[in-house]
């Protein structure tokens, strides 16, 4: 027994390094004097300041939030409505097709929904006057793929959702409507919270599907940090890589903060 505890401390200590020993050396490096992103020379804050100073960098940065804010929220509300009808109303015609149709983007490679969209946005473009590629164009893409995201959060805390609060409330008097506003929504908000925070973190991060369907004018961080690498790794890049991480952690701790409270 003791063996076996051994044994499973040490692959747990061996996977925990293989995930986050090379995060740890990119922040570490971010405080480094030297160019060099292999060299130590120092501890030093150069780097952020260089990057705080980097308009380009910055400029796409204020893109992705905006995106990120605008696709999340957009998801969201979509995202509530679609649950809510997988998780209510467990047979009506075309239920099956319509559950496929929620879940697909998170199975579909993104390469086919980049080119699926692109081919939408050129030929709505042509056809109707539709948008340019732009911020509106990597919005919706970014909505439709966090919606699925989204549904399965809210779908899964509507499964073990006590309903005899919601007879209550109906049996005092209140519509369904007024019943879902001041009943339902209430407790199920750290669910949709937490979906949103999902989808903030997945639009912030995309990059293959922003790449379809971004306009000439319109870069994304990502797409500004895949650009920047190509050439050679940037001491900025891990400063940059450094605060994502944080935002990331901070995301995270307040997801997990909203689906404690549920309970």
């Amino acid at each position: 027994m003791i063996g076996r505890g051994r044994f499973a401390l040490t692959a747990l200590a061996f996977g925990y390094a293989f995930l986050y020993l090379p995060i740890g050396v990119v922040i570490l490096y971010s405080f480094n004097e030297s160019r060099l992103v292999t060299v130590w020379g120092g501890f030093s804050l150069k780097w952020w300041g260089a990057l705080f100073a980097n308009e380009a960098m910055l400029s796409a940065a204020w893109l992705s939030l905006r995106i990120a804010v605008v696709s999340a929220t957009a998801a969201a509300l979509i995202g509530l409505a679609a649950g809510y009808v997988l998780a209510r109303a467990p047979t009506f015609p075309g239920r099956t097709l319509f559950g496929s149709l929620v879940i697909g983007p998170m199975v579909m490679p993104e390469v086919v929904m980049g080119i699926s969209m692109l081919l939408l946005f050129v030929g709505s473009d042509r056809l109707l006057g539709g948008p340019e590629r732009g911020f509106l164009t990597i919005a919706i893409a970014h909505t439709t793929f966090s919606i699925a995201f989204v549904a399965i959060v809210v779908q899964a805390r509507l499964a073990d959702f006590d309903r005899s609060l919601e007879e209550a409330a109906m049996d005092l008097g209140a519509t369904p409507w007024v019943t879902f506003l001041t009943v339902t929504l209430p407790l199920i908000a750290p669910a949709v919270g937490s979906g949103w925070l999902l989808a903030f973190t997945l639009s912030l991060d995309d990059l293959i599907l922003t790449q379809f369907v971004a306009g000439a004018q319109s870069q994304t961080l990502p797409m500004r940090v895949y650009s920047s690498v190509r050439l050679g790794v940037d001491p900025q890049i891990n400063v940059l890589a450094t605060i994502i991480v944080a935002l990331a952690a901070s995301l995270l701790a307040v997801s997990g903060w909203l689906t404690r409270r549920k309970a």
